[in-house]
């Protein structure tokens, strides 16, 4: 049986409870999101061919101090790094490293910052030079994924409705659905409950009630959904080596719906697509 409670009386620490946040926890949001996507809207000059994902890492650090904040997966369970960079077949948790980007590459920039203790999670896909039209159409589909997700959400429904709207939409455009990720309750916590699954049905998961913060941030494969994780134990890869691609918001349920903290103050969440 799932529980809620008040997140400003909670632990520190996940119970597997669902935190209800009230105004101010929702004030510290939007102020430590706005700084993500900020971020994440630096990053669209500078992704380009020839630039290595440790140069965009390095830059995610120093932004972060720059503005007080610290990146949330920085020594996070032994991870090294200010950021996530995941390049073409790479799904997820793809390592910065000094291998330069090359031209039609997509890269997915995951960024998480914590400012005054409130965790702002979002990822953006980046084309690299000139891309193919079939990795510009996975863009366009899995942004489209995230937003449709993102529709589905409201007080009394469930959370099943997010992965359904998702999958419905995913399937339908010949892609697939990764299963082995999912988004996540945050807040004061960098991964709490609930966890959001990006396919299902619509009766199925917890029900969504006001105060809830959490991620939505589908994966979507031009080929099969399966993966795998590399011997690094973070980095996942389709197994058939086909593009990945993911978007992802932080968002807070309101009264009427949900609110989108991580939105770009500058029209940027889909950088390199058509407005």
């Amino acid at each position: 049986m799932v529980s809620y409670l008040d997140a400003a009386t909670a632990p520190l620490r996940n119970t597997g409870q669902i935190r209800l946040y009230g105004a101010d926890a929702f004030e510290g949001m939007r102020k430590a999101c706005a700084l993500t996507a900020r971020c994440l809207d630096e990053l669209v000059d500078r992704v380009a061919p020839g630039v290595t994902t440790e140069a965009i890492d390095r830059f995610v650090f120093e932004f972060g101090m720059d503005h007080g904040a610290m990146p949330a997966t920085l020594n996070y369970r032994g991870y090294t790094k200010s950021s996530c960079t995941s390049i073409n077949h790479v799904v997820c948790h793809g390592i910065p490293d000094n291998k330069p980007l090359k031209d039609g590459d997509i890269v997915n920039i995951d960024v998480t910052y914590i400012l005054d203790g409130w965790h702002g999670d979002s990822s953006r896909m980046y084309p690299v030079g000139t891309v193919k039209r079939a990795a510009e159409r996975l863009l366009e589909v899995t942004h489209e994924c995230l937003m449709r997700g993102i529709a589905a959400v409201r007080p009394g429904a469930r959370t099943g409705a997010i992965g359904a709207a998702i999958q419905t939409y995913a399937e339908a455009e010949r892609c697939s659905v990764v299963r082995d990720f999912c988004g996540h309750g945050v807040g004061a916590l960098f991964h709490d409950a609930p966890n959001i699954l990006h396919y299902g049905n619509v009766n199925e998961g917890v029900e969504m009630r006001e105060g809830m913060i959490f991620t939505i941030e589908p994966m979507i494969n031009l080929g099969r959904p399966h993966v795998k994780v590399l011997s690094d134990g973070w980095t996942a890869v389709t197994r058939d080596r086909s593009l990945s691609a993911q978007y992802e918001h932080t968002i807070g349920v309101t009264a009427n719906g949900c609110e989108i903290f991580t939105l770009s103050p500058k029209g940027l969440d889909r950088p390199g697509l058509p407005a």
